[in-house]
């Protein structure tokens, strides 16, 4: 006669029973808090399609970053909405552009926090694509030199961390070569070395309000391509990366883990706009629990090896977990 065997039941009958057996973990400094800075506004600007989400004034930057301290969050990215932009995003490698300007005012409110610096130039060009246009495509190599000042500027300014986000080919070992030229060996580079041309960035359109037209899809990666994903990193790894990135995260919860079994590497995901917004409205029509969902998708991805999420949940799951321990 067939005896089933209870072991795995046993080990679920209590809470207590439970928790000592979990495999897998989120605490507080997991995450790392997006905020969006915009030139010449007065007040917070609420981004419409993520709900809580805002573009805030530079003079409330400190604000935000002490607040977030305060609230257990140990890393932010920063990103900005320039009113200066060109052909070529020069704001971004000015002394006393916007970028330059937001990481000195979150270094000084803050001075523990790890500050981020995403460093692309979709923000501060008027086209709105990652790099220099050449026809109907980006200009690698024009970007990557363009990029070298920008990162030397970003680390003057007092950024801790360099996370470039074009997808443009060569970019780390351009990256590495002008922080170590520049006197900035000390500084480490996180690369979004496997970022796809996903449709679940939406919303971050909203947020940082870009006037992008057409397709990434020549520079970031197709969606359909896993072995290329994992490929994408480790080149980035060969060149010098000090932590790779996989974006976006829900949908490449296979890219995470393959690349997870093959670098040794700290490993980031970014739960993007899209991502976030669906929670969001499926929270508000009332078809599931919005807490027991985004902490479930963060789970998801520490269980397929992230050890950093970036997450505009940021705030609120460290409030969650804190409640759970109280």
């Amino acid at each position: 006669m067939y005896v089933p065997d209870f072991r795995f039941r046993r080990l679920r009958r209590t809470q207590t029973l439970r928790s000592l057996v979990q495999e897998t973990h989120l605490q507080s400094t997991d995450f790392v808090l997006p905020i969006f800075v915009e030139e010449d506004i007065r007040e917070p600007v609420v981004v419409a399609s993520m709900p809580g989400v805002f573009r805030y004034p530079e003079d409330q930057l400190a604000q935000r970053v002490k607040a977030a301290w305060s609230a257990g969050v140990r890393a932010v990215i920063l990103f900005g909405v320039s009113t200066h932009k060109d052909d070529c995003g020069s704001d971004s490698w000015s002394e006393q552009g916007l970028m330059a300007r937001m990481l000195r005012t979150a270094k000084e409110a803050a001075p523990d926090m790890l500050v981020i610096s995403d460093n692309c130039f979709c923000e501060y060009t008027e086209h709105g694509h990652c790099g220099m246009v050449a026809g109907d495509d980006v200009d690698n190599d024009k970007t990557l030199s363009n990029l070298q000042r920008q990162v030397v500027v970003a680390a003057r300014a007092g950024a801790d961390m360099i996370a470039p986000s074009g997808m443009m080919d060569g970019m780390i070992g351009a990256i590495r070569e002008a922080l170590d030229g520049a006197g900035f060996s000390h500084i480490p580079v996180m690369s979004y070395s496997t970022k796809f041309a996903s449709a679940f960035y939406g919303p971050f359109r909203d947020a940082v309000d870009s006037t992008f037209k057409g397709t990434r899809a020549s520079y970031q990666m197709n969606p359909a391509n896993g072995r290329e994903a994992l490929a994408e990193s480790m080149l980035d790894e060969a060149e010098g990366a000090d932590l790779l990135m996989v974006k976006p995260g829900m949908a490449y919860l296979d890219v995470l883990a393959n690349i997870r079994q093959n670098s040794s590497l700290p490993l980031a995901v970014y739960q993007v706009s899209g991502e976030y917004a669906m929670i969001k409205a499926s929270a508000a029509a009332g078809v599931i629990d919005e807490k027991a969902v985004a902490m479930e998708s963060l789970l998801a991805f520490k269980r397929a090896g992230a050890d950093l999420i970036i997450t505009y949940y940021a705030l609120e799951a460290i409030e969650w977990l804190s409640q759970k321990h109280e």
